[in-house]
C-alpha cells in the first residue's frame, strides 16, 4: 500500500505534466534521505561484496538475517510508538509504518498519514528517540485517499493497535493497510530475535492477528527448480 500510492500519484501526474512527477518523487526521496541523515540510530553496512553475495545464497538470506536484526534491535520507538508520534505531527489517519534503512545508514520510522482531502503526509520519526525529523506532502490525484477512507469506513482496529496487536509475534518493522484484499485486514511484518521475517494479517474490526498465508515465499524455491532442469539440459 505504502508504496503503491506514492507510484500511483507519480504516475498521474506524468500524464498531466511531465517534470512535475519526477519533482514530486525527488523530492519526497530527498526528504526522507535528509531526516535519516538527522537520525540518532546509524547503522554500519551489514551486505558483503556483490560478487561474493552472488555466488553464495546462503551468505545472502544469512546477511539478510543479520541486518533485520540489527534494524529491530536499534529501534528502541515501536511502530505503535512512532505511529503516535506522527499522528501529534499531523493530523490525519496513519495508513502505513515502516523501519526504513536509508542508503546514507540512517534508520528511520516512515509514516504515511491519511490527512483532510486527498492529501497525504509523509512523516519521519526517529526510531531511537521517538522525535520528528521531518515531513512532507503530497496530494493524491488518482482516487488512493478515497479508496483507502472506504477502505477504513467503519473500521475498529487502527494502524497504531494493529501494530501493538502484531507486537506479541515480534518486533513490528512495518504495519500496511491491505486495502487491495478481501480480507479487510492490515499487512504487517515482524522480525524476530534471529532476523526471521514473518508476515501477519490484523483484522480490521476484530484485532485478531493471523498468519498471512498469501506470502508463501517460494520464489527461491521456484528458481532452484528452474536452475536444475537448466542443468539437466
Amino acid at each position: 500500500m505504502k508504496r503503491n500510492i506514492v507510484i500511483a500519484t507519480v504516475a498521474a501526474l506524468a500524464l498531466v505534466g511531465g517534470g512535475t512527477a519526477t519533482a514530486l518523487a525527488t523530492t519526497g526521496d530527498d526528504e526522507s534521505s535528509a531526516a535519516a541523515k538527522k537520525s540518532s540510530v546509524q547503522l554500519k553496512d551489514h551486505d558483503r561484496d556483490d560478487n561474493d553475495r552472488d555466488d553464495n545464497d546462503r551468505n545472502d538470506d544469512r546477511d539478510d538475517a543479520k541486518e533485520n536484526t540489527a534494524e529491530a534491535k536499534a529501534a528502541k520507538v515501536t511502530a505503535a510508538d512512532a505511529i503516535k508520534a506522527a499522528l501529534a505531527n499531523q493530523s490525519g489517519t496513519a495508513v502505513s509504518a515502516e523501519l526504513d534503512d536509508e542508503d546514507n545508514g540512517g534508520l528511520v520510522w516512515d509514516v504515511d498519514v491519511l490527512g483532510k482531502g486527498s492529501t497525504w503526509h509523509s512523516v519521519q520519526v526517529d526510531p531511537g528517540t521517538g522525535k520528528v525529523l521531518g515531513s512532507h506532502t503530497e496530494q493524491d490525484e488518482d482516487g488512493d485517499a478515497q479508496r483507502v477512507a472506504a477502505a477504513l469506513k467503519g473500521a475498529s482496529t487502527s494502524a497504531e493497535d494493529a501494530a501493538k496487536a502484531a507486537a506479541a509475534k515480534g518486533t513490528v518493522t512495518s504495519v500496511d493497510l491491505d486495502d487491495d484484499g478481501t480480507a479487510g485486514a492490515w499487512d504487517a511484518e515482524t522480525a524476530s530475535g534471529k532476523g526471521a521475517e514473518s508476515d501477519w494479517k490484523v483484522d480490521l474490526q476484530s484485532g485478531k492477528v493471523t498468519a498471512d498465508k498469501s506470502d508463501s515465499h517460494d520464489d527461491n524455491d521456484s528458481d532452484d527448480v528452474d536452475d536444475d532442469n537448466d542443468s539437466d539440459d
